[in-house]
């Protein structure tokens, strides 16, 4: 079921990279990312609302506060830049850059969650860093 759910994330993002575009063309770039994070905002604590999941609030924590603050904010610099490279260059050059998130997870993860790097792993990641600068160049 995961797989689906990855796939079905991947193709919002990509028809939402697209729209990314298109705003940032008619709009400032930080007005741009604050207008779609505070649909993401209303549109999450909808979900929230409406699932009557709210109540595992009180099961955060200090420590889940203060990890989910701090991935808030660094999402909120990722989603500043992104919109800034958007309203500079071409939809298809910084997307894939913006990818190689996924190289510096599999290290992160590695480092801090002590997930293994398989060689399968190691040879996908070589791939997509090497598919990334094929498409930026």
């Amino acid at each position: 079921m995961w797989i689906l759910y990855g796939l079905m994330s991947a193709v919002f993002a990509a028809i939402s990279s697209i729209l990314d575009k298109s705003g940032v063309a008619t709009f400032d770039s930080n007005l741009a990312t604050a207008v779609r994070t505070s649909t993401v905002v209303i549109m999450a604590w909808s979900i929230v609302l409406t699932t009557g999941t709210q109540q595992q609030m009180a099961k955060f924590g200090t420590k889940g506060w203060i990890v989910l603050l701090v991935s808030g904010v660094l999402t909120g610099f990722s989603w500043l830049c992104y919109f800034k490279a958007m309203s500079l260059a071409n939809v298809s050059k910084v997307v894939p850059l913006n990818r190689i998130s996924v190289i510096m997870t599999i290290v992160l993860a590695s480092i801090f969650l002590n997930e293994t790097i398989t060689a399968k792993t190691a040879v996908g990641g070589v791939l997509v860093m090497l598919g990334t600068v094929f498409l930026v160049l």
